[in-house]
This record gives C-alpha cells, structure tokens and sequence, in this order.
C-alpha cells in the first residue's frame, strides 16, 4: 500500500488544481440550484464516518427538496428529486463539493464511500475494516456497480480496496469512473432512485 501520506499528497494537489480550473462551473451550478430550489440551500451536509470512524460533516450539492406531508413527514425520494437534481445526481455532480472536505483532510480522491454513521455498528468485524482508510468521492464499489449491487458485495469491494490499495490502482479508478459517468451506469438501485437503507447482515 503506498504511504497515506504519498496519498494525501497528491490528493490535495490535485484538487486544488481541479478547483481552480472548474470554479466557475461549480458557481454557475450553485446559481442555478438556487433557482431550482426557490432560494432554499444549495448544498446538503450531513455527519458521516471518515477513517477509523471519525465523524466529520459530508458536503454535497443538494438535489432534493424538503417537501413533507400534511404530517410533516419527509415525502419519499423519487417525490423530492428536482429535475435538475435528477441530472446532477446522473452525471455525479452532485459530488464535487466533497472535494472541499478532500482539501480538508476528511476525505481523499479514492477510497470507499462515506456512508451514514447508524450503519457503524451493523458492520461485521470484516465490514468495518473499510473505515482503515479515508472515504473517497469514488471507489472500487462505484466503479463496480456503484448503487445496483448489494450492500454485502459492495463491502466485499471497499474491504478489497483497503487491502489492494495503490497508485495504480487508484488511476484504473478514476478512469472507470470518468467511463462510469459518461455512461450513467449503476446511479439508481433496481427498486429506488437511491440505494435503500443498510439494515444490516441478516
């Protein structure tokens, strides 16, 4: 495994230069999210595990809005998903702002996806074993399947991860993913517009 430091390295190197290069997209993406959300917040943060299971707040651009029945309860997924939202959450744009939390330290490039902190204690001994390394905006899971596959075979895939970790590898990632992206594969699971709840091995 290449050091994590190697790793941090060119993570943040290679952000800030992404940042400074697609600024002016993420602006023009930030203003029309503002519309598109009637002048609600752009961007959705919410508490997630990072490595050796630190909480830390996710960034990402917000693509559902807050719409809730006459009991207040939020109105499923596929109710809220705006249509912009829609097409952000397809082409993945949705997670360029995760690259702040990359500048940050909280995340890196590659690595596996930083899920909901309830799900920390349904892990098997072997499952958390994917909180050994820091989160990533893509992994192995995503460029396998991404939302389609089962929670078991994407653990299966984050735990491989963690064990083959390598520059080289980590480079075949962000091609599959750029192939991944301009394909629109696996975004949706096959009975949600997002990927159910983890409810645990059994």
């Amino acid at each position: 495994m290449y050091s994590c430091l190697g790793k941090r390295l060119v993570d943040f190197m290679i952000v800030f230069c992404v940042l400074a290069v697609i600024c002016p997209i993420l602006l023009f993406i930030a203003l029309w999210l503002h519309f598109a959300n009637k002048g609600a917040s752009i961007f959705f943060t919410q508490e997630r595990p990072g490595k050796n299971s630190k909480i830390f707040r996710v960034i990402k651009f917000k693509t559902m809005t807050d719409e809730r029945d006459e009991d207040g309860n939020l109105l499923p997924d596929e109710k809220r998903l705006t249509k912009i939202g829609k097409f952000i959450r397809s082409t993945s744009i949705d997670e360029l702002p995760q690259l702040i939390n990359v500048l940050k330290g909280d995340m890196a490039l590659i690595g596996p996806r930083p899920l909901l902190p309830q799900y920390l204690p349904l892990y098997s001994e072997e499952q958390i074993r994917r909180h050994e390394v820091r989160p990533g905006i893509t992994g192995w899971a995503q460029v396998n399947g991404r939302n389609a596959i089962s929670w078991a075979k994407k653990f299966e895939l984050d735990v491989w991860y963690v064990d083959h970790c390598s520059f080289l590898l980590d480079l075949k990632i962000v091609f599959l993913t750029i192939k991944k992206v301009f394909a629109r594969e696996g975004i949706n699971s096959t009975t949600s517009v997002t990927m159910e709840p983890f409810t645990g091995n059994n």
